[in-house]
């Protein structure tokens, strides 16, 4: 059943460097997304790249004396090989110096300036390099670029300027006419309150500064800017012609269905980018979606660290799926997600090797153990009305495509992939309710016996079969032990809609002989060995890059001559007044800054089994993405009280020095949230 055309994009990689496990998560999602939209029936476009002009390029070329085409080659190559990697199907490469493109990019730059959209100034600025961005002085924060931090410099020159308020009323209206347009909402409330609302500048569209980028073919001292080159991708890549002549690709797929951003780009790709379509007379995408970051946890991914993690690491460590998995699961869909190696071993261990492995393995083991392999089904449907846990099985059956289908449309992507792991779940609760081995010593109780592995392996394809899009490895190897294809969607789109009990019992063939050898799906970690192998990764890293270790936190011997703090004492106070105290150790799950406020910053904080919400005066200490997925020690049961209008719902320890120096307090070694500080 085909349900027409989906085209996806992926923004295209900066190629000035190796792309860390954060940048590599986009083309996972994008997969993820593709692959559920083929499954479930619709003719799907997917497309990613590699955005390879600009003076930053141009300056990195010049240090690793090479020319830019050469280091491009080498990194766009290196970014393909990454997404192969990493099991990725997008069904188009573009590269921003394929020649088609920049023929496209000219004729573009030269409609538009012919019409009257752009014409010829010159600039002068605050301009950030890496970024390629000019900003004012009032744009800048803490005068530094506002969307890297990094330092500016006076630049001037002659440039080409794009029109931007000419199409800015058009804009907005379309924006409050399609809710849809920008997800999440509040990048939407961003865009609008923070740049569209209060007027639009022209845009800076050419460069006289450097030379490699893509040439004015009417001015040659000029090369078009970075972001009309590059977000001209997603039209030039399936055939769009300015001269009119557009391919037939290009009319069966635009506009887009779907643009898949980073965050930090959004604002180029809501309003530089429909901007740039609406004076060339196309239709608009219609989403876009800018998904949140993937940080590390335990501080910045630094080079000079030499802890940056990149896809290649993880995928030695765990494997293809396990990481899919993981960078899909622990993604939240506004928030910033965490990558921690030892949340990824939880992982490892807890949901894939535990809930998704052994539930394969047992039930492929007591098919083996009981019916020589093969699995029938000797009852349709619920057992004589006294088996309720079937009844519920096959309601939750019945009901995990409906439920993972709107998360998918909603584009929660980890929502749905829970979805999926709650009817494995429920099947591993299914084999304590019925006792398989128990069942086997009774010889009166076989058939039920039967029904029990038969409904397990029906559960188990049905499951695999929606979790194919995320970890398409992992089902193939499940639908070869289980020796049975996978679902077609359309039949669990069917059982779902009719609610058809007896359908759904019948999904996986019976008489089908299992394997006769079940192969693990996932080995578990370690802890202790994965954290060794890691730390040896990453001192060598730090030893390649000649980075020396640092004595700041060294253990100072005794008898040396080392600073100390002296305080004035308190009163003493008692055991029992210490003992209404409760210390925990919590995870910090989200952590951001305090509208208005100077010294605050609001933490989301698992302690056990729950979450709570603590702000603490530390901002001009640490940066917010420097604490999250840290392990900090908290005071749980103080006394909520309001502070700035919010709720803080306890205390993060920290120490200080006398120059007022703090550094918030962590355990030594790895210990769960919500153990007890004693």
């Amino acid at each position: 059943m085909n349900k027409g055309k989906y085209y996806i994009t992926t923004a295209i990689a900066y190629t000035s460097g190796t792309p860390h496990i954060g940048n590599s998560y986009e083309i996972v999602l994008a997969d993820s997304i593709a692959r559920f939209k083929r499954k479930d029936g619709y003719d799907v476009f997917f497309q990613t790249g590699t955005d390879e002009h600009g003076q930053k390029i141009e300056l990195k070329a010049q240090e690793t004396g090479v020319t830019p085409k050469a280091y491009v080659d080498k990194v766009a190559g290196e970014i393909r090989r990454i997404c192969d990697a990493l099991n990725t199907s997008y069904d188009k490469f573009i590269r921003t110096t394929d020649d088609f493109h920049e023929k496209q990019v000219q004729k573009i730059f030269k409609k538009l300036y012919e019409q009257g959209d752009i014409y010829k100034g010159a600039y002068e600025g605050l301009y950030c390099t890496p970024c390629e961005s000019f900003w004012t002085e009032s744009q800048l924060v803490d005068g530094k670029c506002p969307d890297c931090g990094r330092e500016v410099k006076p630049a001037k020159e002659e440039a080409y300027f794009f029109k931007m308020s000419k199409y800015a009323d058009k804009l907005i209206a379309h924006i409050n006419e399609h809710p849809e347009f920008i997800q999440p909402v509040s990048r939407k409330n961003e865009m609008m309150n923070n740049f569209l609302l209060p007027g639009l500048q022209d845009l800076c569209v050419s460069r006289t500064s450097f030379t490699w980028g893509v040439p004015v073919d009417f001015d040659n001292k000029h090369v078009v800017y970075v972001w009309l080159d590059a977000l001209t991708n997603y039209i030039t890549g399936i055939g769009y012609d300015a001269d009119g002549a557009s391919a037939e690709q290009y009319k069966k797929l635009w506009p887009a269905d779907l643009h898949l951003i980073g965050k930090d780009i959004i604002r180029f790709h809501t309003i530089y980018w429909p901007i740039f379509l609406m004076a060339l007379g196309e239709p608009l995408p219609k989403q876009i979606f800018g998904h949140p970051w993937l940080l590390q946890g335990d501080g910045k991914m630094s080079k000079s660290k030499g802890n940056v993690i990149y896809a290649d690491d993880l995928i030695e460590f765990f494997g293809v799926d396990a990481v899919r998995y993981f960078v899909l699961h622990e993604m939240p869909f506004e928030n910033d997600g965490v990558i921690t190696w030892d949340l990824m071993v939880e992982r490892m261990n807890s949901d894939l090797a535990n809930t998704l492995g052994n539930l394969v393995n047992r039930t492929i083991s007591m098919s083996n153990k009981y019916f020589g392999g093969t699995v029938e089904n000797t009852k349709t449907g619920v057992d004589a009305g006294a088996e309720d846990v079937d009844a519920d099985l096959f309601r939750v059956l019945t009901d995990t495509y409906s439920r993972v289908i709107k998360k998918m449309d909603d584009l929660r992507v980890a929502d749905a992939i829970t979805e999926i792991f709650a009817l494995f779940k429920r099947s591993n609760k299914y084999i304590d309710e019925t006792m398989p081995w128990a069942l086997a010593k009774d010889e009166t109780k076989k058939d039920r016996l039967a029904t029990v592995l038969y409904n397990l392996s029906n559960a188990i394809m049905v499951g695999a079969s929606l979790l194919e899009p995320f970890m398409p490895e992992t089902a193939k190897r499940i639908s070869e032990q289980m020796n049975a294809p996978l679902l077609d969607f359309a039949v669990l789109e069917k059982c779902a809609a009719d609610q058809d009990t007896a359908t759904v019992s019948t999904l996986y063939p019976s008489g089908t002989q299992v394997t006769q050898t079940p192969e693990i799906l996932f080995a578990r970690q370690d802890l202790a060995e994965v954290t060794e192998k890691v730390e040896a990764m990453f001192a060598e890293r730090k030893q390649a890059a000649g980075v020396g270790e640092t004595t700041e936190n060294a253990d100072a011997a005794p008898g040396m001559d080392e600073k100390f703090v002296e305080l004035e004492p308190k009163a003493e106070i008692t055991y029992d007044d210490f003992d209404k105290c409760q210390f925990q150790v919590g995870l910090v799950l989200s952590c951001e800054e305090v509208p208005k406020s100077k010294k605050l910053l609001k933490f989301k904080i698992q302690v056990g089994g729950g979450t709570r919400q603590i702000l603490s005066g530390i901002k001009q200490y640490y940066k917010p993405e420097e604490l999250i997925g840290k392990r900090v020690m908290v005071l749980v049961n103080l006394k909520p009280r309001e502070i700035a209008g919010q709720m803080s719902e306890g205390m993060i320890l920290s120490a200080a020095d006398e120059e007022g120096n703090l550094a918030v307090m962590t355990p030594e070694r790895f210990m769960p949230s919500g153990a007890e500080i004693c």
